[in-house]
């Protein structure tokens, strides 16, 4: 069998508070594959935050979009880690691991976009090293559009009645569907269609277990431990 990737969840989100540089340092230390990280744009600016409102991850009140830069940047986002701009945490992993950028909110292709082109042009590393997913398939299809060179990985919260030809159409690189769900005719599906299926959240060895049986490519953990200790997604 080919090497399972470890995706640490928001950084390593059961070590650390969630998509902080803490949780990106953590992440690496326990032998991620890739660290995904969540972004908003707000002023201009990405920032690595995964809810839309700030109460459960900072000590913040309301919206992230209707907050302003300097507010969300005075916030605790836990243990006194502040909410970090997206380039932060490109410096943070400095080509240690892939880094997984998830779009959350409206209008993050292009700028996310525009700094991958930038470390890629600037700093040397290789857009093989970025993997950018969403939800919203509609900014997949922009990011694409904007960078055809970017890998991006398409989520989704069932399984559509063509399985993986959705994201196929997306020409995206893999497809992100979550563990409660997943089955092996979806698997087979998106791999006959030449799409990696990395799987969320693995937070339990025997969702590892029945994962790895049906053939994923890679999963999205908070504990990566069970991964490194079942001998493989070291890396």
């Amino acid at each position: 069998m080919s090497q399972l990737l470890c995706f640490e969840h928001r950084g390593a989100a059961g070590h650390a508070p969630e998509n902080t540089l803490a949780a990106v340092e953590k992440a690496i230390s326990l032998g991620a594959d890739w660290v995904e990280v969540d972004v908003y744009a707000v002023e201009g600016e990405l920032l690595v935050i995964h809810d839309d409102r700030l109460e459960r991850t900072t000590n913040g009140v309301g919206y992230v979009a209707e907050q302003s830069l300097e507010y969300l940047r005075s916030l605790d986002a836990g243990n006194g880690e502040k909410i970090p701009f997206l380039w932060e945490v490109f410096e943070q992993v400095n080509r240690r691991t892939g880094v997984n950028v998830e779009l959350k909110g409206p209008g993050t292709a292009a700028p996310v976009a525009l700094l991958i082109d930038r470390w890629v042009k600037e700093r040397g590393w290789r857009y093989e090293e970025f993997l950018v997913s969403s939800f919203d398939h509609h900014e997949l299809r922009a990011i694409k559009h904007l960078q055809p060179k970017l890998r991006t990985g398409a989520l989704i919260l069932a399984l559509p009645l063509e399985y993986a030809r959705f994201a196929e159409a997306l020409n995206a690189y893999s497809v992100h569907p979550g563990v409660e769900f997943l089955d092996r005719a979806f698997v087979e599906d998106a791999h006959r269609r030449g799409l990696k299926v990395f799987v969320y959240t693995v937070n339990r060895r025997q969702d590892l277990a029945r994962v790895i049986a049906l053939g994923v490519d890679g999963v999205f953990t908070d504990y990566p431990e069970i991964v490194t200790s079942w001998g493989i997604g070291e890396g």
